[in-house]
């Protein structure tokens, strides 16, 4: 790394589902646990598009012991406030149960624009994601820094893969967030950006199209911010667990560090085929860390622990540089299933949270037992409180 770069900062914003603990259905109940949570958390807390969720954030952290301390208040506040409305909050990128269409939508004016122009696309957006956050020079370093982040998109979405449930029904997706995603104008992966100047005009050209109304509807999955001097990164899942929910954080931080790096060498990025890109985005989203992925740098389908291990190789200066390799190295295989390393034999049904739901569903073919997993994990420290 640079001699004169600093290890930026990092947050996280994470979605929750609202659900009844005797039905284990999703509940709009998003604006009354809203001003609940706000007590607490202030304007770190907001509704979302559905009144089934509910989004929470953390402050910029310098590391990971403190991100995974912010988010584990967070947690156990929201839940606090939900539990004050007689629900649970469960951390899952799609309600595993009692989504109805159209869903109810939050009343709120600023998201009037969106309903006008995508109608009902807004109903059919029922969907919890992990946003991180992480610090940038400039608009400039940022535009490139996505381009060097796109190739590791699929990775981010194998690892995060929390999803597999919709309406009761196993979808067959470790991802189903991911796959049911993409059907906004501008979503997924975004196009190569070959500057600042570029990024602008794509930007102007979407909105004269109608295609976007507001920088918060540009919805690809890594973006300069548009409020905050940070890159967005927004392609994984929301996980169950703080755990994971941190490493994602600190393993997105490395990712931009290593391409900040690039770019300040003169690297504008790899110019990786869209096709290939939005294929990769299927697979992972299908298999999680299961079986095989495409590698979008050579077009070859690998093992997806190679890719796994590649990742953790290729951000492992900058996580070095900030202490965090032993942790994210470990929190990788787990993920991935492997129990004494990223290997290429790493199988299972899914990938991570994937893996865990349906495993929670196969004890008893029910998927209320799903829910009750999510509810025991996504807030422990309530969860356990509550049981006493």
């Amino acid at each position: 790394m640079s001699s004169d770069a600093r290890i930026p900062t990092v947050g996280v914003e994470e979605e929750y589902f609202l659900v009844d603990p005797e039905t284990r259905e999703v509940v709009p109940a998003g604006s009354r646990v809203l001003r609940r949570a706000a007590t607490a958390l202030a304007d770190r807390v907001s509704g979302e598009l559905t009144e089934y969720q509910i989004e929470a954030k953390t402050p910029p952290c310098a590391g990971l012991d403190e991100l995974h301390g912010h988010l584990a208040r967070m947690r156990t506040s929201v839940a606090a406030a939900a539990a004050a409305e007689g629900l649970r909050i469960a951390a899952t990128g799609t309600p595993v149960l009692g989504a109805a269409d159209p869903t109810p939508l939050r009343d709120d004016p600023a998201y009037g624009p969106g309903f006008a122009a995508y109608r009902a696309l807004n109903e059919t957006h029922t969907h919890c994601g992990l946003h991180a956050h992480v610090e940038v020079p400039d608009l400039d370093h940022a535009v490139l820094v996505c381009n060097h982040l796109r190739p590791w998109l699929p990775s981010l979405v194998a690892l995060s893969a929390n999803s597999p449930f919709r309406d009761g029904r196993d979808t067959g997706y470790a991802s189903w967030r991911t796959a049911a995603g993409d059907r906004w104008p501008v979503a997924g992966p975004p196009p190569y950006f070959r500057s600042a100047h570029h990024y602008a005009q794509l930007c102007a050209a979407l909105e004269d199209a109608g295609a976007v109304v507001g920088d918060h509807t540009l919805l690809w999955d890594v973006r300069p911010s548009s409020h905050l001097p940070t890159v967005e990164v927004r392609a994984m899942d929301v996980p169950v667990g703080v755990e994971q929910a941190a490493m994602l954080g600190v393993l997105v931080r490395a990712l931009v560090v290593q391409a900040l790096e690039q770019v300040r060498r003169g690297d504008p990025g790899p110019d990786v085929c869209p096709s290939l890109l939005r294929a990769a985005y299927w697979r992972a989203a299908r298999d999680g860390c299961a079986e095989h992925a495409l590698d979008v740098r050579t077009g070859r389908a690998v093992p997806a622990g190679r890719l796994l291990r590649e990742l953790v190789a290729y951000t492992r200066p900058a996580l070095e540089e900030s202490g965090e390799l032993a942790a994210v190295t470990a929190a990788v295989r787990r993920l991935a299933g492997a129990q004494d390393g990223v290997d290429d034999g790493a199988r299972g049904p899914g990938g991570c949270g994937a893996r865990r739901q349906r495993a929670a569903f196969a004890r008893r073919g029910d998927a209320r037992d799903v829910v009750d997993e999510l509810i025991r994990h996504t807030a422990p420290a309530h969860a356990a409180h509550a049981a006493h």
